[in-house]
């Protein structure tokens, strides 16, 4: 049998109260806790489940289906049957046709891997009487694939109907020949299918908590463990593993809670602590934090509970990693009195100010990326984009970037005779009159990536919120994604465009 070694949580560091207090923590709030398992130094010190769940129990698993899935392609690709970077549309003919959408086509299986997909939401809720998978290319793609990142459950459910038409088995017996029967992952355990009869590969297993663990634990050692009959093995590609679970991807832009902003790899959450997450719906989690030996599994009901997950996270890492290290030292803006003193304030200052004001996150302030000087050319970092029809009516783009200290960057919208022009800081706040609705706003920016800024205006006045702006840029072309928080207008600002370079 494969089994954990256990030990009491002093043995390997905790204190041995620790995870009674997250107990406590978590049955003093609104979550509904089913199961916590914790793992530090590959020993079991914590095995608790409320009843009427125990340890023999099949729970629902949601969304980290969708991890098992990536490691079903990842096997897929071992074998040669399949190649990451081809168009999905190799692999389904029988969904293609004349009218296939080009952002289909040039979807490939590492953008789906990426939450990548050209979809913004998920296909097959459009119409869930008919074909799932088939949706994925028949729904009208929003943007183009491998730029923005969405949750989007249809990729990971065609990528599972992949691992099946390929392999001839359902996914989850598919992975016990190959792999998981070497850690005595249970024989009860299976996956939900959709009404044609396809594992919900996004959502869809049904196992015991120590089997999530089970697997977690294979992905911390990189696929290569001491298996149930005592020989060592590699069960799966450790090359993958470590792309899987690497932040390729941000997701602040839909994140609703921090545990969820802090990047993706490939089916495979980042988490707060430098490690990664496997992700369920419901407080369903897998967290493993690699710098401090550390495994947590849980299963949950926090389904209506806003932030209900990001309690459970909070209760774990407080009591096991926060508790016992010394806090580090606030960074804040400069110091300052009264209101906006010009058109931008400096950041950064680690001396508290006598008036707090509006900050952007930490960045390196000059840095503006070789990668986009290079498609500016001469063009004295300012990019003009032609934009493909669109919801909001904008027909171009400008945008005008400039390092602190040398003028003021803005992103302008072309619409009729009209340019929407909003102006930001890259490495300050710059304040000004946000168009159409004549708000105050004070903005700035940062390149989270080479080819990825990222914009955030701050609205103020009787419009309390925000507006955002992920820009994608390509060789030749561009993808914006726009999103605005805030109760009744800036409609314009939401959803996706498409631009090419003039």
């Amino acid at each position: 049998m494969f089994t954990f070694e256990k030990a009491q949580p002093s043995k390997v560091g905790i204190a041995d109260d620790a995870p009674e207090r997250i107990i406590r923590d978590l049955n003093a709030s609104p979550v509904t806790l089913h199961n916590l398992l914790i793992m530090k130094d590959d020993r079991l010190i914590f095995e608790k489940y409320y009843a009427p769940y125990d340890e023999n129990n099949l729970h629902r698993m949601f969304s980290i289906s969708k991890s098992f899935t990536a490691m079903g392609i990842s096997l897929l690709a071992d074998d040669g049957l399949i190649d990451l970077d081809r168009s999905v549309c190799d692999y389904f003919p029988e969904y293609v046709d004349e009218n296939t959408h080009p952002f289909i086509r040039m979807t490939t299986i590492r953008n789906m891997l990426q939450m990548r997909s050209p979809h913004a939401s998920t296909t097959y809720k459009v119409c869930m009487k008919t074909d799932w998978v088939e949706s994925f290319f028949k729904v009208t793609p929003t943007h183009k694939p491998g730029t923005v990142f969405h949750y989007d459950t249809s990729a990971a459910h065609v990528l599972c109907a992949l691992v099946e038409k390929l392999s001839g088995k359902d996914l989850l017996t598919f992975l016990k020949d190959r792999a998981l029967h070497y850690v005595d992952f249970s024989k009860e355990s299976y996956m939900v299918k959709d009404p044609f009869g396809v594992s919900m590969g996004g959502s869809g297993l049904m196992a015991t908590p120590m089997d999530i663990m089970k697997f977690l634990f294979i992905l911390y050692k990189k696929g290569t463990i001491v298996c149930s009959d005592g020989k060592e093995r590699t069960l799966f590609n450790p090359d993958f593993i470590a792309e899987a679970t690497r932040n390729i991807t941000d997701t602040y832009m839909t994140a609703p809670v921090s545990s969820e902003a802090q990047g993706y790899g490939m089916q495979i959450w980042m988490n707060q602590k430098g490690g990664f997450t496997l992700y369920g719906m419901g407080g369903q989690l897998g967290i493993c934090i690699p710098s401090e030996n550390l495994l947590i599994v849980t299963t949950a009901d926090t389904q209506g509970l806003q932030g209900g997950n990001q309690i459970i996270y909070d209760a774990i890492y407080k009591n096991l990693i926060d508790d016992k290290k010394e806090m580090p030292e606030q960074k804040c803006g400069e110091e300052s009195s009264g209101d906006y003193g010009g058109d931008s304030y400096a950041i950064g200052s680690p001396k508290l100010p006598e008036s707090y004001r509006l900050f952007f996150p930490e960045f390196d302030p000059e840095k503006i990326p070789e990668y986009v000087r290079g498609i500016a050319g001469s063009r004295s970092l300012t990019l003009k984009y032609s934009l493909a029809e669109n919801g909001s009516g904008f027909e171009g783009l400008t945008l005008c970037l400039a390092p602190n200290g040398s003028g003021q960057s803005y992103i302008e919208f072309k619409q009729g005779n009209s340019g929407h022009r909003i102006a930001f800081g890259i490495g300050s706040m710059v304040r000004g009159i946000f168009p159409i609705y004549e708000t105050r706003y004070v903005a700035g920016a940062v390149f989270t990536r080479d080819n990825v800024l990222y914009i955030k205006a701050h609205l103020i006045g009787e419009s309390v919120g925000s507006v955002h702006f992920q820009l994608y840029f390509g060789d030749n072309d561009i993808v914006v994604f726009m999103k605005k928080i805030e109760e009744t207008f800036f409609k314009e600002f939401e959803g996706h465009l498409y631009g090419s370079l003039i």
